[in-house]
């Protein structure tokens, strides 16, 4: 049986550490449980928020609702033929170490998306993605549970409607279900990615002096899974350390003529071409030339090492991670005609307490 408990801190339980309180909070093992919980939030008419590794979120308040904190746990083989395998894993799992756990198995895809913080129930919802991979890659289809009917719906990747950091979850199904699992097919043999330069670089530090990777022993899946790893630990903080909710901003995508404008002006604008003609700008790129890095407004600081990411070493209220990332964005706009969107997303929304 589920146990509700009212007024809860929340502080621990989001990677910024805003301090911040639930009306209700639960903690969900189960199929069962979840509509226990759904069914205690309707007889009450509370909101619900889903809540897995806290890392994608701002608190801007405390949340006028019910918790529901998923921990539902379990990964399992479901299918495979001669050159793939399908593998269910639990909306509750660590997301680190289920990347981890398929390597282990010989299961291959996921290894670019090593380190990234949160949930594998929370990965579809923002289509998670890192050094040339997105997860929209490898999902084939998730279960969820309808938070008005407490039915369970099955939602294949086509129905997900992925977009970068995006999903049909953030709109037309934005807190409307509860996911709980979401199944892979992944590559029993190796297919790297390896286009971005920093993985490159640093698959480069185990080779031979003057010689290219393609000449060496072939890079495998767990040597980019450790590069990854590296890479990631050099730019980023460790939320446990420094609160943080990893990369704050979505890269911007603007057209053709925009970007040729912006090239003009600014030579070694850092961008990577789209297969449709639009053009990704680095959003980290933008802010730190706009003069953020390392720039400290109270609580809250730019990274050092990676202005995209804003930090809350003094633990502060969420309105003072909301305030610094509006002056960064409006900055930005000033600078360089880019809007800038959040990454994570807010709870309570704006207006809505």
């Amino acid at each position: 049986m589920a146990l509700f408990l009212p007024e809860f801190d929340l502080q621990r339980l989001n990677t910024l550490a805003i301090p911040a309180r639930a009306q209700f909070y639960v903690a969900v093992t189960s199929s069962e449980e979840v509509l226990e919980a759904l069914s205690f939030a309707a007889e009450r008419q509370l909101p619900v928020l889903p809540l897995g590794g806290g890392s994608n979120i701002v608190l801007a308040g405390d949340y006028p609702g019910l918790v529901m904190h998923i921990k539902l746990h379990g990964i399992e083989l479901v299918d495979e033929d001669e050159t793939s395998v399908w593998v269910r894993a639990a909306a509750g799992e660590n997301w680190h170490k289920f990347v981890q756990h398929c390597l282990v198995m010989g299961c291959y895809g996921l290894e670019n998306l090593s380190l990234i913080p949160g949930s594998v129930g929370a990965a579809p919802i923002q289509n998670i993605g890192a050094y040339g991979v997105e997860v929209k890659d490898r999902v084939t289809e998730l279960s969820a549970i309808d938070i008005r009917s407490g039915l369970p719906v099955t939602f294949t990747a086509e129905s997900c409607n992925f977009a970068y950091r995006d999903s049909v979850f953030k709109h037309s199904a934005q807190d409307r279900y509860i996911i709980t699992s979401v199944t892979f097919k992944l590559d029993r043999a190796a297919n790297l990615v390896l286009e971005y330069p920093s993985l490159r670089q640093r698959l480069q530090l185990a080779a031979p002096k003057n010689s290219d990777i393609a000449d060496v022993t072939p890079i495998t899946p767990e040597q980019v899974a450790a590069a990854v790893i590296a890479v990631r630990q050099e730019k980023l903080p460790n939320p446990v350390d420094t609160p943080n909710a990893g990369s704050f901003f979505k890269n911007p995508i603007v057209d053709a003529a925009q970007f040729a404008r912006l090239r003009k002006r600014f030579a070694d604008i850092i961008a990577y071409p789209q297969a449709d003609g639009t053009v990704k700008l680095a959003a980290g790129w933008l802010i730190d030339r706009a003069g953020w890095r390392g720039y400290r407004d109270g609580d809250v600081v730019v990274h050092a090492e990676q202005a995209l990411v804003i930090t809350n070493p003094g633990r502060g209220a969420g309105a003072n991670v909301l305030a610094l990332a509006d002056k960064i964005t409006q900055s930005v706009q000033e600078r360089y005609g880019v809007r800038l969107e959040l990454e994570p997303r807010v709870y309570p929304e704006m207006g809505s307490v």
